[in-house]
């Protein structure tokens, strides 16, 4: 499927949250996203930043169809629930179209079930079926495939419309392998649930290696941006060198 290194370095694109998520981001880096995303050869799915530049950039992304989607409970994800529910109220007030939670992944690695699912359920009752919620689960920290599974369950049957690997905060973080099993869990549970790796996609050829396991698992069709992202920064320049395009078309508004 992916033998046209070029139909898939723009497929990739069009799949791509195109993230900003540091510490020293302004609205001036926000701008600069926001023209990114916006290449001659694909527009990104959506840019993924901090709640205080929602406004800057849905007025940025007004005629686009790119999304944006920001983040709650973020990185640690140990904040309270009634916290994050009215943070997810006030990320919806500034216009977010997605809305990426970290679940409490410490509390499940305790053995504490009932509060990463409490989370999820309350948020996405907040977000209802307007605003899209990926439940970002930590696979990097969780490490093991049967604490993956628990988390790519409890996220679901909560009402996740995405699972998402990691944050990008931490050594490790999007794997082939935790992408397989959360894969598995939506094989089985929901099909229509989406899958977003995020943390560590550089390349095109990294970049294959999922779409390939999620079309092998769920069908060519999963690789469509209601049900299939990346989380990435770097890559966008990756993909475009693919495409011929040189490291100044970064600063190009096309």
């Amino acid at each position: 499927m992916f033998e046209d290194r070029r139909d898939a370095a723009r497929l990739a694109i069009r799949l791509m949250d195109l993230t900003s998520l540091n510490d020293d981001d302004t609205p001036d880096v926000i701008d600069r996203l926001c023209q990114q995303a916006q290449s001659s050869e694909a527009n990104t799915a959506a840019i993924c930043i901090y709640p205080q530049f929602i406004r800057q950039a849905k007025s940025q992304l007004a005629n686009t169809s790119i999304d944006v989607a920001t983040v709650v409970n973020f990185p640690s994800g140990n904040g309270q629930i009634d916290m994050i529910v009215s943070q997810t109220n006030q990320v919806i007030e500034y216009g977010a179209d997605e809305v990426d939670l970290v679940l409490p992944y410490q509390a499940l690695m305790q053995g504490n079930t009932d509060t990463p699912k409490a989370m999820v359920e309350q948020v996405k009752s907040v977000c209802g079926n307007e605003v899209v919620l990926k439940v970002i689960i930590e696979s990097g920290v969780l490490k093991d495939s049967t604490l993956i599974q628990k988390a790519s369950e409890i996220a679901i049957n909560a009402g996740a419309d995405f699972i998402k690997t990691s944050t990008g905060k931490v050594d490790v973080n999007a794997t082939l392998s935790a992408a397989q099993t959360m894969l598995d869990v939506i094989a089985v549970l929901n099909p229509k649930v989406g899958f977003k790796a995020a943390g560590g996609v550089r390349t095109l050829d990294d970049a294959i290696g999922y779409l390939q396991i999620a079309a092998d698992k769920l069908g060519n069709d999963y690789l469509r941006k209601q049900t299939f992202r990346f989380g990435a920064s770097g890559l966008l320049s990756s993909l475009l060198s693919e495409l011929g395009h040189g490291s100044d078309d970064l600063d190009a508004k096309y």
